[in-house]
C-alpha cells in the first residue's frame, strides 16, 4: 500500500509563492507517473500538472508559467513549486501517482491566497 502525504499549504497573499511537498511511502521512480490536482470550494476536482518517470512535464493551460512540478526520486517527494498566486489559486491541492492500473491519493493540503 502506497502513502502519498501532502504539506506545504498555507494562507498567502497575492503574488506569493508557496512550495507544495509530497512524500511518497514507496520509491517514485517506479510510479509511471505523479502529479498535483486542486479542487476548489463548489468545484470539482481539476489537473493541476503531472510528472512522468521520465521527467515529462504537463501543466494545466491556467497555470503555466506560474507553477513547476518537480521530483525528487532520492527524497521519493514530488514538488509543487507556486508562484504569483491568485485568489483564483485558493484550493487544496492533492498529489496523486499511478501505477498498473492503480491510483493512489494523498489527503490534502489547503492553499488559500488571500490579502
Amino acid at each position: 500500500q502506497v502513502q502519498l502525504v501532502e504539506s506545504g499549504g498555507g494562507l498567502v497573499q497575492p503574488g506569493g509563492s508557496q512550495r507544495l511537498s509530497c512524500a511518497s511511502s514507496g520509491r517514485i521512480d517506479r510510479f509511471y507517473a505523479m502529479g498535483w490536482y486542486r479542487q476548489a470550494p463548489g468545484k470539482q476536482r481539476e489537473l493541476v500538472a503531472t510528472i512522468t518517470s521520465g521527467g515529462t512535464t504537463n501543466y494545466a493551460d491556467s497555470v503555466k508559467g506560474r507553477f513547476t512540478i518537480s521530483r525528487d526520486n532520492a527524497k521519493n517527494t514530488v514538488y509543487l513549486q507556486i508562484d504569483s498566486l491568485k485568489p483564483e489559486d485558493t484550493a487544496v491541492y492533492y498529489c496523486n501517482a499511478g501505477r498498473g492500473g492503480y491510483v493512489w491519493w494523498g489527503q490534502g493540503t489547503q492553499v488559500t491566497v488571500s490579502s
